[in-house]
C-alpha cells in the first residue's frame, strides 16, 4: 500500500472532564454512605420507616455537604489561579531576566539551549499575556478555570449523591419487613455499584472488571463495617 493510501494515525487518550469527576465523586459516596447507614440501622432491628427517615435525612445532609465542598474546592482553585496569574504578570513585567531564565530552564529539559529559545523569548517580550499563559501552564501546571465551574460542580456532585443515595433506600420505602428490605437493598446496591464501576471504567481507562470489583468491594466493606458495628453496639 502506498504512503498516500495509508490510514491517518489517530491517538486516543483519556481526558475525563471535571463534570465526569464530579459525577464519580458524588455517585460513589451516594451509593456507599446511605447503604452503610441503612445496613447499620437494620442490624439494630429498627423499623423500616426509621431507616427511610434517617436515610433521607442523611442524603439531604450529605448532598448539601458534598455540593458545598465541591463549590468551595472549585472556587478555591479559581481564586488560586487568578492570584498566581496576577503574580506572574507582575514578574514578566518587572523581573523579565529571571522569567526568561525560567523559560530557558523549562526548554533545557527538551534539549534546547538559550539560542534556540531566543525566538520564543522575543515573542514573549512583545506579548506578556501569552508569556503568562505559558508560565501558568508549564511552570505552575495550572489550567484556566471554566466560568461557572463552582456552581456546576456543586449541583453535579449533590445531584449525583442524591441519585446514588436513593438506590439502597427504595426497598425500605416499598417493603415494610426489615429483613426482606435489607436483602433487596443489598442486591440493588451491589447491582448499582457494579454498573457504576463498569461505567466509570470508560472514563478512567481502567479495566471494566477491575473497576467493577473495586467499586463493589469498597461499597460492601463500608456497609459490612456499619452493619457489624451496629450489631455489636446494639447486641
Amino acid at each position: 500500500m502506498s504512503a498516500t493510501h495509508r490510514h491517518p494515525h489517530t491517538e486516543r487518550h483519556f481526558a475525563a472532564s471535571d463534570t465526569v469527576r464530579d459525577v464519580v465523586l458524588g455517585m460513589a459516596d451516594g451509593l456507599t454512605v446511605p447503604f452503610a447507614l441503612a445496613a447499620g440501622l437494620s442490624a439494630a432491628n429498627v423499623a423500616s420507616r426509621v431507616v427511610v427517615v434517617a436515610g433521607v435525612a442523611e442524603i439531604a445532609a450529605g448532598a448539601i455537604a458534598m455540593g458545598l465542598g465541591g463549590y468551595l474546592a472549585a472556587r478555591g482553585e479559581a481564586d488560586h489561579y487568578h492570584s498566581e496569574r496576577r503574580r506572574e504578570l507582575h514578574e514578566v513585567r518587572h523581573l523579565q531576566r529571571e522569567e526568561e531564565r525560567e523559560i530557558v530552564d523549562i526548554f533545557k529539559g527538551y534539549g534546547l539551549d538559550r539560542a534556540a529559545c531566543e525566538p520564543i523569548l522575543e515573542h514573549f517580550r512583545n506579548d506578556h499575556e501569552a508569556w503568562v499563559d505559558f508560565m501558568m501552564h508549564f511552570e505552575l501546571g495550572l489550567e484556566t478555570p471554566q466560568p461557572g465551574r463552582a456552581l456546576r460542580s456543586a449541583i453535579t456532585i449533590g445531584g449525583a449523591y442524591v441519585v446514588g443515595g436513593l438506590v439502597p433506600l427504595v426497598p425500605y420505602m416499598l417493603i415494610a419487613q426489615l429483613k426482606p428490605a435489607l436483602q433487596w437493598s443489598i442486591a440493588c446496591t451491589c447491582i448499582a455499584l457494579a454498573i457504576f464501576g463498569a461505567a466509570k471504567s470508560r472514563f478512567t481507562g481502567v479495566s471494566a472488571w477491575r473497576s467493577t470489583l473495586q467499586t463493589v468491594l469498597i461499597g460492601g466493606l463500608a456497609s459490612a463495617t456499619a452493619f457489624l458495628l451496629a450489631h455489636w453496639i446494639g447486641g
